[in-house]
């Protein structure tokens, strides 16, 4: 050991206390700064006049940056140092804190505080332009946002790691442990089960209807059973705050503060239900971290291919199965009993499940739904890899829901401008969904190989034990462990796309019976 490392270990080892201490006081001011920005950034979007905009901005970009200033200090490299030299002399949960602070700041240390904080400004910005670009449909107005955010990005991925892909970079960001190679053998998975089944869906002479969910429905009464739904799910409504927006999103500072923001459509009654069910899977998420993580920067889910994977998991893998069928269709129908009070539970089972190729990803059935995310990821490699500017984005995505889909894009505002998520500067988020419904696959088999009785579990409409099983298994860790650790404990094996394969391939031969 050099004569340097030996100092450090007996100055920790002489008054560990003190750099304890200093990382307790570290945790306590990042939390503060991290509840101001999550909580503003947020709510501000759905609660701000419009022209608070560029205020918001302000306020985030200076608490990103004070924020960054305070993980980056030189002094607390010295803090981590130490403390990692002595993991004997840390708790599991302190050691967990290090360890994640300290990748952290590898994260942060290179890239400019300034660049950071006007980054976030430049994202404030372009999602009030986006908002309005989708409204009129109107490309060229957001565009020019999205190049400069292209650029930011990989500008920031260049500080942060000079030797990697700058796509990379951002994948691994949302899901620690992958890159392009991952999901290439991902989705090349996927797409070998997806596009022949689908073909055969198509082509079946048993199309299932959707009939019984068809017309028009009170939007108040929409938001009713929007409070229901979460009441269904099991969250806890003293920590839990609803409101309204264009996107729907997930989002709080803490685990006694997370927010769902939603919409209704009068003319799409399972828009609500399925938004709804999505947000509230993550909502739980959060809401079920261990409380001792509360103010340190273990709070929050791991990754966002595991958050994901709790939101598919409840939108999908419960919500739309034929178990839960008869307690969702008891809820809709409290709120729309005479539209609702002759449909049958299979009939609606087989409602939410009609494999129809279509433009917008958060209306997508389970099984198209891969396909849409497999056209993003496309494209954001074509940023980043130069081979696109925003002005070819139209054209490139009119194509590929062509070639994938099978369906004709007639607007942008139902084609490039229906996330919100490019705005936001995430690129690299969206493979995560695809990935989340995979891991919630092997999830609900290791559930049901554990003995959880799902399937009773759903038909009862009581959730608590799967909630618990997932509790214990996957939500309590919060980010002391990443997702492909916690999904090889939970489930007795590495990752494996099978489970989710296998599951699509024998949920839709069973409805459009092939």
């Amino acid at each position: 050991m050099a004569e340097t490392d030996v100092t450090q270990v007996n100055a920790a080892l002489s008054n560990p206390r003190a750099d304890i201490e200093a990382l307790e006081a570290l945790e306590r001011t990042l939390f503060s700064l991290g509840y101001a920005i999550d909580e503003i950034g947020s709510l501000g979007s759905v609660i701000d006049p419009p022209k608070a905009t560029e205020e918001r901005g302000e306020a985030l970009a200076e608490l990103e940056r004070a924020r960054t200033l305070a993980l980056c200090a030189p002094e607390v490299a010295g803090v981590l140092g130490r403390l990692e030299q002595c993991p004997e002399l840390l708790s599991e949960t302190q050691r967990a804190q290090v360890r994640v602070l300290s990748r952290d700041r590898d994260a942060l240390v290179g890239v400019p505080a300034d660049e950071l904080a006007a980054f976030k400004r430049l994202t404030v910005e372009a999602e009030d332009v986006w908002a309005r670009a989708k409204s009129a449909s109107d490309w060229s107005s957001f565009a020019p946002y999205l190049d400069r955010l292209v650029d930011a990005r990989r500008r920031m991925a260049e500080c942060k790691d000079p030797d990697r892909d700058p796509y990379d970079v951002w994948l691994d960001d949302f899901e620690h442990g992958s890159d392009r190679a991952f999901y290439d053998t991902f989705f090349s998975q996927v797409k070998d089960c997806v596009v022949p089944l689908l073909a055969d869906c198509v082509a079946s002479r048993n199309q299932p209807s959707r009939a019984c969910v068809e017309g028009t429905f009170d939007e108040e009464r929409q938001w009713a059973l929007a409070r229901d739904l979460v009441r269904l799910e099991g969250l806890d409504e003293q920590a839990l705050w609803v409101g309204r927006t264009e996107h729907p999103f997930t989002g709080g500072p803490s685990t006694g503060f997370v927010l769902i923001a939603s919409h209704v459509y009068p003319d799409n009654l399972l828009s609500n239900v399925f938004s709804m069910l999505h947000e509230g899977g993550h909502a739980l998420y959060e809401q079920g971290v261990d409380a001792a993580y509360r103010f340190t920067s273990l709070k929050g889910g791991t990754s966002m291919g595991m958050h994901e994977a709790q939101s598919r998991f409840f939108e999908n893998l419960i919500g739309r199965s034929e178990a839960f069928a008869a307690p969702l269709l008891e809820t809709l129908a409290k709120h729309f009993p005479g539209r609702l009070s002759r449909v049958t539970p299979r009939q609606l089972y087989l409602a939410e499940n009609c494999a129809e190729p279509g433009l917008i990803r958060t209306e997508a059935d389970e099984l198209t739904y891969p396909l849409h995310i497999i056209v993003r990821y496309e494209i954001e490699q074509l940023l980043f890899s130069g081979e696109a500017t925003a002005a070819d984005v139209p054209r490139l995505w009119a194509e590929k829901y062509d070639s994938y889909l099978g369906v004709r894009v007639p607007d942008n505002a139902r084609g490039a401008l229906q996330d919100v998520h490019w705005a936001g500067g995430d690129f690299g988020y969206f493979p995560t969904y695809a990935l989340g419904s995979a891991f919630g696959a092997q999830l609900k088999a290791a559930m049901v190989a554990q003995g959880v009785d799902f399937e009773g579990a759903c038909a009862s409409g009581d959730l608590a034990p799967i909630r618990a099983w997932l509790r214990d298994r996957i939500w309590r860790w919060g980010r002391s462990k990443d997702s492909f650790e916690l999904l090889r404990e939970a489930c007795g094996e590495v990752f494996s796309a099978r489970y989710y394969t296998d599951y699509l391939t024998e949920k839709f031969s069973a409805i459009y019976r092939l």
